[in-house]
């Protein structure tokens, strides 16, 4: 998925924000940058800066002269505030939905294009997009910055790949894992001859395991406890 994600910037104007946008692409894993009419140096000192350990990113970035040139394939825009998309807002998602639609999900390049740091994106350059995304926030503040929208757009439009990296179900104890607890406590229960309703107690012990979820290292740490001397 990421590998075929670009991201385009139009006009962009501070050296902070190609710094901050650089950085979010390399969190994420992307390095294609295009930058349309930019009005700042993109190799500059605070863009450098500001992008942290990503400044390849900066150093690699393409500079076009239209939105139509360093666009490919399925070109997604992006606003802050939905209604200038004027007659074209019928071809606006949130991200869950943009990433169930067929296209996105057999085109080969995706472009995801950030408007200009104050203004955004002008009513020809969202024509010229196949469809626009948009985040919904507070409706008293509505416009994010633009590294911020990016972050937010490809941390759900990444989840699928990246989830598998980050599995932490390897971390938790499964069933068989806390049967293995279960039966060391039933052992210490019967050996336990104060205690008169055996079952009644194995029972409250299990069912609260199973309403918890404990992690593999719980459970050997409670194991140890429980085994027979």
């Amino acid at each position: 998925m990421k590998q075929r994600i670009r991201v385009v910037m139009v006009e962009p104007e501070y050296q902070q924000n190609l710094g901050y946008v650089a950085r979010v692409m390399k969190n994420f894993g992307l390095s294609r940058l295009v930058l349309v009419n930019p009005r700042c140096k993109h190799t500059g000192k605070e863009a450098i800066k500001y992008s942290k350990h990503a400044r390849e990113v900066l150093e690699g970035a393409r500079v076009a002269k239209s939105l139509k040139s360093a666009a490919r394939g399925l070109t997604i825009g992006t606003t802050g505030i939905w209604r200038k998309a004027d007659s074209s807002f019928y071809n606006i998602f949130n991200l869950p939905e943009l990433r169930n639609r067929p296209d996105w999900k057999r085109s080969r390049e995706i472009t995801l294009v950030l408007g200009r740091d104050g203004a955004g994106l002008n009513k020809v350059e969202i024509r010229d997009c196949d469809a626009l995304v948009f985040i919904g926030t507070n409706p008293e503040y509505p416009v994010m910055n633009i590294s911020h929208a990016l972050a937010v757009m490809l941390y759900e439009l990444t989840t699928p790949t990246l989830s598998k990296r980050y599995n932490f179900d390897d971390l938790r104890a499964d069933s068989k894992y806390q049967e293995r607890l279960i039966k060391l406590f039933d052992i210490s229960v019967r050996r336990n001859k104060a205690i008169r309703d055996k079952k009644a107690v194995s029972g409250a012990f299990r069912r609260i395991l199973k309403r918890s979820v404990p992690t593999k290292s719980e459970i050997n740490a409670l194991a140890v406890a429980l085994s027979p001397k």
